[in-house]
């Protein structure tokens, strides 16, 4: 998730047909507002991963599409595919009780026929998907090549409790040289759930866990799970579409989430806890999802990253003096409000500070209105030096979450040089009127700072 601009900006088809005349301004407008995130992602890996469900629902050709133009955008592709349902259709039809759900299943010799067979099907389908050509489809002058390989070295479950396993596997070994080489060729993998042991044995994997351990040992820019799960509910009607990994952790702890939800929230967790940027869940339900996500600012999933850096801490009254430092020249040009140290010695509590090798380089501070349910970022400056990295966009996202752990509903920012920041950042144009109360009283109208409020 990454840009400020709403699905209710895109063109439909009921649109244009009402009012072609603002169709094209809408395209060109959304179509500038992707190319810098376009060039952003250029060169990324994406590691995508989808279960037989997807398939068996009917909507592997539009997400092919859409994975297709993704990989034309330059973006490197992983995608790994499982196949449950279709391992328990052939298990059904050749009269056997057992199937598979989520988690470690016993694989006899029997299913892992079924795995295969279910596997092999689903694979020549996907293959078949990319290679469509059709004129006047977004097929049309795609040049997809799609490799499979034996990239996983699987070793055995064993016996746990008793109870034996047999051909049911974990994922011992990713040969990360050899998929580095083939997705560096532009080439999109191909993984299917099964891994092969030293000794030619095959093992059925779960797609969670493969996708998982593949993100990590690449150190992809983005996992993405594209489930029957439209994602974390923050309440009855809205989906909590970023979630720190502390946070995600603590819900699991909780063990308030639905038993799928929590199902792929932990393999998300577990990516981003070793190394992956980004990890999504995505409701493979909603027609291009996986565009909805990575080109809209809100996104329509469920994003988890690692909200909490080694370098970001509480401010102390130690850092006083730093923090001085950074919003000085800011106060000087007039795009803070002079504070003074006895004010930031008075609210360093408020106060977070990114630090690295023991300098100072960004702050941000978060007010809260409890009673109101509301909080104010101000104080948002990161060092020159630093600026251009995404460290503005680490502080925010931070302060983000600590504002939605105290229960704030509502963010809000004063500003009078850096709209268009913030607002590609979700936030939305307000008035003095929509301040809590107390902060309405101290608004300095001969500064008249713009308002912009986000709702968390």
């Amino acid at each position: 998730m990454s840009l400020a601009l709403s699905t209710d900006d895109l063109p439909s088809p009921e649109s244009e047909a009402v009012a072609p005349e603002i169709a094209p301004a809408q395209f060109v407008r959304w179509f500038r507002e992707v190319a810098p995130y376009v060039h952003a992602f250029r060169g990324k890996t994406f590691v995508v991963g989808f279960g037989g469900e997807l398939v068996q629902a009917g909507v592997l050709n539009s997400l092919v599409q859409d994975l297709s133009l993704l990989n034309a955008l330059g973006i490197r592709l992983v995608l790994v595919h499982g196949s449950r349902p279709q391992v328990n259709e052939q298990l059904r039809l050749k009269g056997f009780s057992h199937r598979f759900d989520r988690g470690v299943n016993v694989t006899d010799a029997d299913a892992l026929g079924c795995v295969k067979e279910a596997a092999g099907e689903i694979l020549l389908d996907i293959e078949a998907a990319f290679s469509q050509g059709l004129p006047n489809t977004p097929m049309s002058h795609a040049r997809m090549r799609v490799l499979t390989g034996n990239f996983v070295t699987a070793r055995p479950v064993g016996v746990i409790d008793g109870v034996d396993y047999q051909h049911t596997g974990h994922v011992h070994k990713i040969d990360t040289e050899a998929l580095r080489f083939v997705i560096d060729q532009g080439s999109i993998v191909l993984m299917s759930p099964l891994g092969f042991s030293p000794t030619g044995e095959a093992f059925s994997l779960s797609m969670e866990e493969l996708a998982t351990r593949i993100a990590v040992s690449l150190h992809a820019e983005k996992l993405i799970f594209l489930t029957e799960s439209p994602g974390v509910h923050e309440d009855a009607e809205h989906i909590d579409t970023e979630l720190a990994r502390v946070d995600a952790d603590a819900l699991l702890a909780q063990n308030v989430l639905d038993a799928d939800t929590a199902f792929y929230l932990e393999h998300l967790s577990r990516a981003v806890k070793q190394g992956v940027a980004r990890a999504h869940l995505l409701p493979y339900a909603l027609d291009g999802s996986i565009l909805l996500e990575i080109f809209t600012h809100d996104g329509v999933g469920t994003m988890v990253v690692e909200d909490t850096l080694e370098d970001l801490r509480p401010a102390t009254m130690d850092d006083v003096g730093a923090i001085l430092q950074l919003i000085e020249p800011l106060e000087l040009d007039g795009t803070l409000v002079p504070r003074g140290r006895k004010q930031i010695e008075r609210d360093v509590e408020t106060f977070w500070v990114a630090e690295h090798d023991g300098i100072i380089y960004g702050c941000v501070a978060l007010y809260v209105w409890p009673e109101d349910r509301m909080a104010e970022v101000a104080c948002l400056v990161v060092h020159p030096d630093w600026q251009g990295e995404g460290e503005g966009d680490k502080l925010l996202r931070h302060v983000e979450a600590r504002a939605r752990a105290s229960g704030v509903k509502r963010l809000f920012v004063l500003t009078t040089r850096t709209s268009h920041w913030f607002i590609k950042r979700g936030f939305n144009p307000g008035s003095v009127a929509d301040l809590p109360p107390s902060r309405r009283s101290q608004y300095n109208r001969a500064r008249n700072s713009l308002v912009f409020v986000k709702r968390l």
